[in-house]
């Protein structure tokens, strides 16, 4: 049980993860209105009715500049963007950023190969807090540090960073939608269990078959889970079209390669519901015969006379021809006998007939055939059929018992049970060799 409750907590937790890493996804792709940007265009933020966008060096965020009088802070930066861009994009070294001042202005310049990236303004040193030169030299060290950096690195980094952002950022924002989701998951789990438990029970009510019971109860177990699943991702706020689309992509692919296991699970509901064997039954399946010790959804396990387990998957076992011994409580056994050609047929039969039911193992209420079943070169092969017990130790200690009396009886009777008698005969005389130490043995044995 502790195992059991272990592996449920963490299908809990694997669902529960999945289902936040679905919805960030499918939700950037929903909520989000597309709208025709320029590459690398930078995000603006509102802090206090003071708007900031991102300086970009190759696609990856290095400050934020604000907006001025004569231009709003998105204008500003693509203009600073498309600098540094066209800067990138010469095939000449990049130098180092420099700062040009102008007191008289009350400005700075960041310049690099005497091209000017940007100016800084007293507005953007009064919304960082310190002075024009500060800032002008805190920025010209940040852009110093890019410039150096290498591209694949940059580009790593800059992944990470936003989308660690921005699954952060879903996480916050559908913080009542994953609570949500996350109630309905713990009902689904309990309502799941609870209703195991009662399809079990009803089960071995009324069906009185342990397979069968195992099949209603992970039927029930399983359906409920789907519900709840269903009902979690609306909670989540997924698009159930665009959902199944996505989903509808990769079936195909999914079947081609998860075909046989598939497979197995089919079979094995189909083998739970027709019932061709059950839990205990001794049956032949393709070149395996023992007792059926397990049956999943996946394989079936046979335990072979001799000791081994075998695990037949359940497609193999729903398309090979299965032979259930121990299907009737009786089945029928024979044992031929071979009686010599002088003695009497209807007396020996009498024989074997009173000798066979007195055995304990041999069904009385079965009829039991005793046929002349061949005339053999030496002997009149009798065939005596007869009923017994299904079960294979049964079976074999009963026919055993059987082939025994039944000679016994015949032997005490004077019957004779002769063995397989071969004639030789020679249809020219005998070879002239064979003839002169026949006469050797003859001579020999007249000097002694």
């Amino acid at each position: 049980m502790g195992k059991r409750k272990q592996a449920n907590k963490i299908r809990i937790v694997v669902f529960f993860t999945s289902l936040i890493i679905l919805k960030s996804h499918i939700s950037l792709a929903q909520d989000i209105p597309i709208i025709e940007t320029p590459p690398d265009s930078p995000t603006e933020a509102s802090v206090d009715g003071i708007f900031f966008a991102d300086v970009l060096v190759r696609g990856r965020p290095i400050f934020q500049v604000g907006s001025l009088s004569e231009l709003d802070a998105t204008e500003r930066t693509q203009i600073i963007n498309r600098r540094i861009a066209s800067v990138l994009a010469r095939s000449q070294p990049v130098g180092s950023v420099t700062v040009q001042t102008s007191p008289q202005r009350n400005i700075a310049t960041l310049q690099v190969n005497n091209r000017v990236l940007m100016t800084v303004t007293q507005q953007d040193a009064e919304d960082f807090g310190v002075t024009v030169e500060e800032l002008a030299q805190q920025w010209a060290s940040e852009l110093n540090q890019a410039f150096e950096q290498r591209p694949l690195a940059i580009d790593v980094v800059q992944r990470v960073n936003m989308t660690m952002r921005e699954l952060l950022r879903d996480i916050i924002d559908n913080l009542p939608s994953i609570i949500g989701g996350l109630i309905v998951v713990v009902l689904t789990w309990a309502i799941a269990r609870g209703v195991r438990q009662v399809a079990y029970g009803w089960a071995q009510r009324t069906e009185g078959d342990r397979s069968s019971e195992i099949l209603i109860a992970k039927l029930g177990y399983g359906g409920v889970w789907v519900i709840g699943s269903v009902v979690a991702l609306g909670v989540l706020g997924l698009d159930f079209t665009a959902l199944l689309g996505t989903l509808g992509l990769t079936t195909v692919a999914i079947g081609f390669s998860l075909r046989d296991i598939l497979g197995n699970y089919i079979s094995g509901v189909i083998l739970l519901a027709a019932r061709p064997f059950r839990l205990g039954d001794q049956v032949v399946i393709k070149e395996f015969e023992g007792t059926i010790t397990q049956i999943q959804l996946r394989a079936t396990t046979i335990q072979t006379y001799d000791g081994r387990m075998v695990y037949v998957p359940n497609q193999e076992v729903f398309q090979a021809s299965i032979t259930n011994n121990t299907a009737s409580p009786v089945r029928r056994s024979s044992v031929i006998v071979g009686i010599d050609y002088a003695a009497d047929i209807n007396t020996a039969k009498q024989i074997i007939k009173d000798a066979v039911l007195m055995i304990n193992g041999v069904e009385v209420s079965q009829p039991l055939e005793i046929l002349v079943r061949e005339l053999a070169p030496s002997t009149v092969n009798i065939e005596v059929r007869f009923w017994v017990n299904s079960r294979r130790m049964a079976f074999l200690e009963a026919t055993s018992q059987v082939a025994q009396v039944i000679k016994e009886s015949l032997m005490n009777a004077g019957i004779e049970l002769p063995t397989d008698i071969y004639t030789l005969e020679f249809r020219n005389s005998l070879p002239t060799s064979l003839h002169q130490q026949q006469d050797k043995v003859v001579e020999n044995n007249n000097n002694s």
